[in-house]
């Protein structure tokens, strides 16, 4: 598979046909899906994985790359040490190298005051075991030599691992295929199937499945998901830009992020680079009944998000959207296979001159191709992964805040323990779907 995305155009791998009852029905064929159906399939469940568009095809696929422990809200760090064992595990049972490189991660820091913040979280990763430290300004020079830029200091985790998303999440379905889980693609699940208030299974656009629980796990998709089944939920989707350069000597094995610039090795020898802490909001019905629950987290980085007028036609909050349907109707979830935003042309232009400027020792380089993806992001950055208490039935595992591709394997196996009924081991309370109707405050948490 050569670069990304993967699109509507990419051939589809599972086309298999669909059994008339399952288990579990798993909707969306992201990381978080697949790693769940994954984890069924190995608890012996029956499970069927539907995917309207293709695996990987949006955030999944289009992500950095990072897997990192690192700078984690403290709620999240056990599951993503979990989910990093997994990535170790399952790397080697693929058909196919997904690039999983322990290569650590470094946050760059401007100024002594953003090195004390990061020095601040420290304890959280000493609670959990993680080997994560301050490097000096001496320190960071000799880690990442050659950078033109002199820094207050940098929080490193060498342990933190990076890999090819467009390659893992489609070696992870190949394997939770191979391991009984029946996935299909192009198939879109236009809403559950109720009796008597309780789920009793999905009505795709190829009929009936029954099933008494589902897993919702379609990223930006959710929130218009539930929406029509009258469930609110404050989710928020924003536009991040990434660009992949040529073949270039390397200059670190890990990722690294500072102001202005993130970026990580890949596996054609290239870069990709990204913006840190900048995204896009397209405005649309749902985004404005949602932002008063946002409120905190914009007071808390008002710059980092840029205000768009309306989304493309056909995306999840687009204006024109619809909100309502029924199972025999044709859904947005068939209009829009597969949320292909374009990326910012002057992001990727101002993503190429930075990484020169800070590397003036690398020979010229070229943008081999650049793209974005929607993220599904919450007001409090933390995701929601819990059952959804009046459609009982429904686990729900979304908002995952651009944190999703490194946490998938651990959040999967969670969520395929909730659908299960079997023991979850670690505590999901800072991940109630209800925290934002019972009054709980926006807590941001130290999460960096």
């Amino acid at each position: 598979m050569q670069g990304i995305p993967i699109t509507s155009d990419t051939p589809p791998a599972f086309v298999g046909e669909l059994p008339r009852a399952t288990d579990v029905v798993v909707i969306g064929g992201g990381v978080i899906g697949v790693s769940t159906a994954l984890f069924l399939a190995r608890a012996g469940q029956r499970v069927v994985l539907l995917e309207k568009g293709r695996i990987a095809a949006e955030q999944s696929g289009r992500n950095w790359g990072w897997i990192r422990a690192q700078g984690r809200d403290p709620d999240e760090l056990p599951i993503m040490l979990e989910a990093a064992r997994h990535w170790k595990e399952l790397s080697a049972r693929t058909n196919d190298s997904i690039g999983l490189v322990t290569g650590g991660v470094t946050y760059l820091a401007q100024s002594p005051a953003q090195l004390a913040r990061y020095e601040a979280w420290l304890p959280h990763a000493k609670a959990q075991g993680v080997g994560t430290r301050i490097l000096s300004p001496q320190e960071t020079a000799e880690l990442i030599p050659g950078m033109s830029r002199r820094y207050a200091g940098a929080l490193y985790t060498a342990s933190d691992m990076r890999a090819e998303p467009w390659r893992a999440v489609p070696a992870l379905a190949a394997i939770a295929a191979r391991e009984g889980a029946v996935i299909r693609e192009n198939c879109a699940v236009r809403c559950l199937d109720l009796s008597a208030g309780r789920v009793s299974g999905v009505i795709t656009e190829a009929g009936r499945i029954t099933a008494p629980r589902v897993v919702l796990a379609g990223g930006a998709w959710c929130s218009l998901f539930l929406r029509n089944h009258g469930v609110c939920l404050p989710q928020l989707s924003v536009r991040a830009t990434v660009a992949a350069t040529s073949a270039l000597p390397v200059v670190t094995p890990g990722g690294v992020a500072d102001d202005r610039l993130a970026f990580r090795p890949r596996m054609d020898g290239g870069y990709s680079l990204a913006a840190g802490g900048f995204h896009e909001l397209f405005l649309g019905w749902d985004a404005l009944r949602a932002l008063p629950k946002f409120l905190r987290q914009l007071r808390a980085d008002p710059f980092g998000t840029r205000f768009l007028p309306g989304a493309p036609a056909g995306y999840p909050d687009a204006w024109r959207t619809a909100r309502r349907w029924s199972g025999d109707d044709t859904s947005p979830f068939e209009a829009c296979r597969v949320l292909n935003p374009a990326p910012n042309a002057s992001k990727v232009r101002g993503l190429k001159r930075d990484f020169a400027a800070l590397f003036p020792q690398l020979p010229d380089f070229d943008i081999t191709h650049a793209w974005a993806g929607m993220i599904d992001t919450m007001p409090d950055l933390v995701p929601v992964v819990d059952h959804v208490a009046v459609l009982p039935g429904l686990i729900l595992g979304t908002g995952m805040s651009g944190h999703g591709f490194g946490i998938g394997p651990g959040m999967g196996r969670v969520l395929a323990s909730l659908a299960a009924d079997q023991p979850v081991e670690h505590d999901l309370s800072r991940f109630r779907l209800s925290r934002f109707t019972d009054g709980s405050g926006m807590r941001l948490g130290p999460a960096l």
